[in-house]
């Protein structure tokens, strides 16, 4: 379509509108499709073979095994009373004869005190069938349940364990999309009124990103219908990153359109000239970015994984949607649709000298000082990556009070914290049973119990420390170690042992995928610039300005935000966002130094790019950088992180990198940055 867009007029440009919207329309159609896909159980991220999978897929003999508890903790200050106890067995008694929802009462059992009567627990074993939804619900009707106790005075009640967990951490995800749809898309729309400066031009390009937005949403309903894990996580981030970059798309390609309006009499004519120019900078961008994603697949953490095709569809719909429905619109709409900054034919833009001049000006001057300078800052930014820590736990990765940990902190008070999440233990000899137990009961810095389950091959441990924190997810090889010198075919499992598990595969992923993803990023850069030495030098920029990134982020995120540790998964999803979104800014203005390097030579024409770009590139990492920074608000640990790491990312990018950094080079160089190219050769500049 977008040949189609270069070779006619107005009639077939209004086909083309028309066939884009039934495109994009037939797949935001199916858009309302993709919360109901969302599977944010952790055991779909485990990598397959790893321990803790196997032992969740194994089958069990007593289907009560399958179930999650739900942890009923009731404390009071000086002891609890009579009253207390007494009530506490009346909710036992009402779960008995009305359970509610997946409650297994074949496994529910009488309260437990703790020694010395400050607080009790009630397990409450929830099915785990499968049905997301109906297990959550029944978690929140548990709670309810719990009213007549939380109505005395004084007594402290909570609900955690894994099913409180769970189901609080899938409320963080409830209506998630619908929120993050209004907030990003009011805060596109406010920077595109404030970028063009006209009461009806930012519809134009609004419509179109609203277009994408939907049909890569749709298109991520079909991808997990398909099969893909689509998380509530992974379905967040589509939406900001398909945002950002369909509004980047449409700045390069309008800010090239109205350069051409004033060159054009006919905005036909116009349109095919500013495809000509901005079509090949937008494929390639776009490209880059698609199959920097699409890396990701190689990641063993299945919630990473799961990013790549996602990310890479809704990125490849808003590329393809602003070359074919937004040109087209743009087309039909004519120049009159710019008011009240219409661009004429032979209108010269202001004599004034723009900053970018100024700014080109003065690294013309020194390009060395410059670039060693921009270096120099970015090397010091990156010092904060050494305080990096990838720990972070289960338990802490709420932003807000989460009922769950707040339980888990009162049952540590009064019990041993490990009885919310026992470890399960699959035997590989069901008669090495009593040696494993007795093993595990001399590792008492590890185990506060040991006891068979209803299935002969199994036992559920205890864990001396609090299930969800550092200590016992760093203790679990200790543990395997442990049971399987009583049983070397014996494996460990549970929400502990899926923790370490994730964390060892994420560390796996953050070493091999990255170099995977540069290489792939050189070759588009290669084929794009037709230069080794271009591309390697521009990878190079994005490299240290992800550093610097990153740590700048980590230190924010220590003393602002006051987060105990990272995500595990957080330094490949930073490196990819922002190595292929960072290069999108270097395409955008290294394609236009070349543009205009066969015209000028290298050094006029990097300085010429810089501009005509400079002022788009820095709206463009604006755009993107308010989109992500959404993330940020939201009561998740790792989506923060990834808000607050990209967002100021891209700014960088946008501003010291490709405005100072990448122009200076390229004028420190001169024709030498195109080689092998002949461009390297027919360059008219010394140097």
């Amino acid at each position: 379509m977008t040949a189609l867009l270069l070779a006619a007029g107005r009639r077939s440009k209004v086909l083309v509108l028309v066939l884009a919207i039934l495109a994009a329309g037939g797949l935001a159609s199916q858009a309302g499709k993709l919360e109901g896909v969302v599977d944010n159980d952790p055991v779909a991220s485990l990598p397959s073979g790893s321990e803790s999978r196997d032992v969740a897929q194994r089958p069990v003999a007593d289907p009560t095994e399958r179930d999650v508890p739900a942890v009923v903790v009731v404390a009071r200050d000086g002891g609890l009373r009579d009253g207390d106890l007494d009530a506490l067995r009346d909710v036992v008694a009402d779960l008995r004869r009305q359970p509610p929802g997946l409650v297994d009462t074949r496994a529910l059992r009488e309260p437990e005190q703790a020694p010395g009567g400050a607080a009790a627990v009630l397990a409450v074993p929830i099915t785990d069938n499968g049905d997301e939804e109906a297990f959550n619900e029944t978690v929140e009707t548990l709670r309810d349940r719990l009213a007549p106790l939380r109505e005395r005075d004084g007594l402290d009640v909570q609900v955690t364990g894994g099913a409180a967990f769970s189901a609080d951490l899938s409320a963080v995800f409830d209506g998630l999309d619908g929120r993050l749809l209004a907030i990003t898309g009011s805060l596109v729309l406010l920077l595109l009124i404030l970028i063009y400066r006209s009461p009806i031009f930012w519809l134009v390009p609004f419509v179109t990103v609203i277009f994408a937005e939907g049909a890569s949403r749709g298109a991520g309903a079909l991808l997990g219908e398909a099969g893909l894990t689509v998380t509530g996580q992974s379905s967040g981030i589509l939406s900001v990153l398909v945002f950002g970059a369909a509004t980047d798309y449409a700045l390069l390609l309008v800010a090239r359109y109205r350069e051409e309006l004033r060159a054009h009499d006919d905005v036909h004519d116009a349109m095919r000239a500013a495809l000509r120019g901005a079509a090949p900078a937008i494929l390639a961008s776009g490209g880059t970015v698609v199959v920097g994603l699409l890396t990701l697949l190689l990641a063993d953490v299945g919630s990473t994984r799961a990013i790549g095709p996602l990310g890479a569809a809704g990125v490849a719909l808003a590329m393809v949607l602003s070359l074919t429905l937004l040109p087209a619109s743009l087309a039909v709409v004519g120049r009159r649709a710019f008011w009240p900054f219409i661009p004429r034919p032979g209108e010269e833009v202001a004599a004034r000298r723009s900053v970018w001049e100024r700014l080109g000006d003065r690294i013309a001057r020194r390009p060395r000082r410059a670039w060693v300078g921009a270096t120099a800052v970015l090397v010091v930014l990156a010092a904060g990556t050494l305080g990096l820590d990838t720990t972070l736990t289960q338990q802490d990765q709420f932003t807000s009070t989460v009922e769950a940990v707040e339980g888990q902190k009162l049952l540590s008070e009064s019990f041993p914290p490990g009885l919310t999440a026992p470890a399960d233990v699959v035997l590989g000899d069901p008669g090495r049973a009593e040696a494993v137990q007795a093993a595990l009961g001399r590792a008492d810095d590890l185990v506060a119990s040991a006891r068979p389950t209803g299935d002969p091959n199994r036992l559920s441990v205890v864990l001396a420390r609090d299930p969800y924190g550092e200590a016992a997810v760093a203790a679990v090889p200790e543990l395997r170690r442990v049971v399987r010198s009583a049983d070397p075919q014996a494996l460990v499992g549970g929400a502990t042992a899926e923790a370490y598990d994730l964390r060892d595969a994420a560390e796996r992923d953050n070493l091999v995928v990255p170099p995977i993803a540069l290489l792939v990023v050189a070759l588009v850069l290669v084929v794009l610039l037709r230069s080794i030495a271009a591309s390697l030098l521009l990878l190079a920029t994005v490299v240290v300005s992800f550093l610097a990134s990153l740590g700048v982020a980590t230190v924010a995120w220590d003393v602002l935000f006051g987060f105990p540790a990272a995500d595990p998964t957080l330094p490949l999803l930073a490196f990819v966002f922002l190595v292929a979104l960072g290069v999108d800014y270097n395409i955008f203005l290294a394609s236009r130094a070349r543009e205009e390097a066969e015209r000028i030579g290298t050094r006029r024409g990097v300085l010429a790019a810089l501009a005509v770009t400079g002022g788009v590139i820095t709206a463009a990492g604006v755009v993107l950088a308010g989109t992500f920074s959404v993330l940020a608000v939201l009561p998740l640990v790792l989506l923060t992180q990834i808000g607050t790491v990209v967002a100021f990312g891209v700014l960088l990018d946008a501003t010291l990198v490709r405005s100072v950094l990448v122009p200076a080079l390229i004028h420190d160089l001169g024709r030498r940055v195109w080689w092998p190219s002949r461009l390297a050769r027919q360059d008219g500049e010394s140097g």
